[in-house]
């Protein structure tokens, strides 16, 4: 079969807070690979950064987008919770690790440009924070 279905997901954490570093980021970024593999899907770039991740992906036409976003999420927030018990015992998270939705784009002649920018993005965000700071009082 050939087919050109590429999409630009992001998605964050609940209340986009701060947590996708370290083990917990590794985590992510492994089983989003997994996931993904088993459901047909190709990874074409990935970059989790601390509080959202970035997925540029080639979907077969018989996976739906909202399916494949229920896999991801759901399967990865409950393995997060069993690997990391304390995540829950944080009132603010209840069984929820991440928000609710998520952003959707489709890709296509810009493909080049998006991926470039989900390759970067974190680098430019870390330099425009630096220069944020250098500013605070």
């Amino acid at each position: 079969m050939i087919y050109k279905c590429d999409y630009h997901i992001v998605w964050v954490p609940k209340y986009r807070l701060r947590i996708l570093k370290g083990e917990i980021k590794t985590l992510v970024e492994r089983d989003i690979g997994l996931l993904c593999d088993w459901k047909s899907c190709e990874v074409q770039e990935l970059n989790v950064q601390e509080d959202h991740v970035h997925l540029l992906i080639s979907v077969p036409p018989k996976v739906s987008i909202s399916k494949l976003m229920g896999v991801l999420k759901g399967k990865i927030a409950i393995k997060l919770f069993n690997s990391y018990p304390i995540l829950k015992q944080k009132p603010y998270w209840g069984n929820h690790f991440w928000a609710r939705g998520y952003f959707v784009s489709t890709v296509g002649l810009d493909e080049e440009m998006i991926r470039k920018y989900v390759k970067h993005q974190e680098k430019e965000e870390k330099r425009v924070e630096d220069n944020q700071q250098k500013f605070d009082f």
